[in-house]
């Protein structure tokens, strides 16, 4: 396929309110698309929601939704409305096969009966290769989840190979690592970074759950970003299977959370110390994603972690210091 056009499409972005899918919706909108975003907010916060973007409160499962994308019509969906709690998805996986599988398929079902151009769809590769055999793990390597979530978003990588092979439909997998930023939710892994951040704020110690050596791969969400608008609009490989259609969006890099703490406080001068906490039950040891399939697009990290943590512990102190004001 031939590289879709870089401006005035007609982008819907599921999730849209969320911490990544709102940065991906304001990029859309600053290189001349037209967004719309459906979020049910359960997660989400309507003031991450761009100025520019029309907004729909639906959850992704919902018909309406399938109404909307028939009506527009449009170029590409990028579909970031999920359930991400990985202990949620333990606790409940009925829940979470509802949302990563049923609204997955609502969303297809309308792609494919409106003839979406692309769709770009949001994978973990922290979660879907599980307990990994390589470091850093490219996209081929074996996939054995070991959370009902991570579990839900390789059928998702399936099923989207499913819609190519069987009805023609184009579509392209980001597999992400831990990713850090502005906007975030203190949930999940990489939430880490905010709760690290808001403890320093308070002068409280930084909890680390076991010995603090695990390793995660911590990506800005400005350089997912540019990955994002990357996948928009690359050509695609036309080998067969979910792997050639999926791209690892990480750094390479792994990084210990007792390393973690000691880059955050060094970089904004401030320490409060250390309290340890049991380890958590099922937590992976170590993950970092191999790159380079999509460097060879063009595509490598821009911002080093000290500096994406410093700029994101400033978004986080301004963010509180206004609620204190308030």
């Amino acid at each position: 396929m031939e590289n879709m056009p870089h401006e005035n499409r007609k982008v819907l972005v599921t999730g849209g309110a969320g911490f990544i899918g709102s940065h991906v919706s304001d990029a859309h909108l600053e290189q001349g698309d037209r967004v719309w975003i459906v979020d049910d907010l359960s997660s989400g916060r309507l003031e991450n929601v761009p100025a520019g973007a029309e907004f729909h409160r639906l959850d992704i499962a919902d018909e309406r939704v399938g109404d909307l994308m028939r009506s527009v019509g449009f170029d590409l969906v990028n579909h970031h409305a999920a359930q991400i709690d990985v202990r949620a998805s333990v606790a409940d996986p009925a829940l979470d096969a509802r949302v990563n599988v049923a609204g997955l398929l609502n969303v297809l079902e309308a792609a494919r009966a409106s003839g979406t151009g692309r769709i770009v769809f949001v994978s973990s590769g922290g979660v879907v290769y599980g307990e990994p055999h390589e470091i850093p793990t490219p996209e081929g390597a074996p996939k054995e989840p070991l959370s009902p979530y991570g579990v839900t978003k390789l059928a998702g990588e399936h099923y989207l190979n499913y819609y190519r092979e069987v009805h023609g439909m184009d579509c392209v997998a980001l597999r992400y690592s831990n990713v850090y930023g502005p906007r975030q939710d203190p949930r999940g892994e990489a939430g880490v970074v905010a709760i690290f951040s808001q403890r320093l704020l308070r002068g409280e110690p930084l909890a680390i759950y076991g010995d603090g050596e695990q390793t995660r791969d911590y990506i800005h969400v400005a350089d997912v970003v540019r990955a994002n608008l990357m996948a928009a609009r690359m050509d695609l490989s036309p080998t067969p299977g979910h792997d050639a259609r999926a791209y690892n969006v990480g750094t390479g890099i792994e990084t210990s959370v007792n390393d973690l703490a000691d880059i955050l406080e060094e970089a904004v001068g401030i320490r409060t110390g250390r309290c340890f906490e049991p380890a958590r039950a099922g937590e992976l040891r170590r993950s970092a994603l191999s790159i380079a399939r999509i460097r060879e697009q063009g595509w490598a990290p821009a911002l080093g972690l000290r500096e994406g943590l410093a700029a994101t512990f400033e978004h986080i102190a301004s963010g509180m210091a206004a609620v204190t004001i308030a």
